[in-house]
């Protein structure tokens, strides 16, 4: 999780050397070509040929999810990313599952309220009215909130029926074909990328997907997606401190309470 809550200042760092296409490409082949050894030593088999539609969703996920996540911090504040995507994904889970079921407790209605409200108040759209939800600083966050929800479910079914290992290595290799057609490799100077741009492409890349987001996959399938995802709730205020030392962001009170809403919603869905 700490390498997650990282991830949102070394994205928007990298963001300033290459197009997102290129980051998203690179970073699911570092991603894809660190995994091969393990699966090498482990001999897991590949999973059946009618088996690999289940792969292709959460890949797709995968692509969608990066593209926001990289125009989202380019565009916006990281901190506040990383406090609004990891505050609404599981209050989104919650809600794709309960329709999935079609079951919902009356305390989940209350916490999916408080989580939204708590998400209103970091956008600042108790100020700057409902339409700031569209502004650049927000929509690529929600988006990433809403296909991160999405992918975890799939994600869950899957891997009834893949191995996780196996699973989370195809995954990175079918988000790096999908995004290949619109990667431009030749655009590339390679004298630009200096030591800054190595260490953070590296940390948002090997820490937080080889290592983060691979221990996330896989524990979704023992833990389950709503429980899973109640544990990215020690990224935020993590996210936002590092963007403050870093980047010099600074602390708002609207990201600091609609956060501490938001976690409170989760505490109350989860309470049994």
């Amino acid at each position: 999780m700490i390498s997650w809550a990282i991830a949102w200042t070394n994205a928007k760092i990298v963001g300033e050397y290459l197009h997102f296409y290129n980051l998203i490409f690179f970073r699911f082949l570092l991603g894809f070509i660190t995994l091969i050894p393990f699966i090498i030593i482990k001999k897991i088999p590949l999973p059946k040929a009618n088996h690999i539609k289940y792969i292709i969703i959460p890949s797709l996920l995968f692509f969608l999810y990066n593209i926001a996540f990289f125009k989202g911090t380019n565009f916006g504040l990281a901190g506040q990313g990383g406090v609004l995507v990891t505050t609404l994904n599981p209050l989104f889970t919650m809600i794709i599952m309960t329709l999935i079921n079609k079951k919902i407790l009356i305390k989940e209605i209350l916490g999916i309220f408080l989580g939204i409200f708590g998400g209103f108040i970091i956008m600042n759209l108790h100020k700057e009215g409902l339409n700031n939800i569209y502004n650049p600083n927000n929509i690529y966050f929600i988006i990433c909130a809403i296909t991160w929800g999405f992918m975890t479910v799939s994600i869950k079914y899957a891997q009834q029926l893949i191995n996780p290992y196996i699973f989370i290595c195809l995954c990175y290799f079918f988000t790096m074909v999908i995004c290949l057609p619109f990667t431009n490799i030749t655009n590339i100077n390679l004298n630009l990328l200096d030591l800054r741009f190595y260490l953070n492409f590296f940390l948002v890349s090997i820490g937080a997907m080889s290592f983060g987001t691979s221990i996330y996959i896989y524990s979704t399938s023992i833990l389950g997606p709503t429980r899973v995802s109640v544990f990215i709730f020690s990224v935020p205020f993590i996210a936002m401190l590092t963007a403050n030392i870093v980047l010099n962001e600074p602390f708002t009170k609207n990201i600091v309470i609609g956060g501490l809403l938001s976690l409170l919603s989760i505490y109350i869905i989860n309470k049994k």
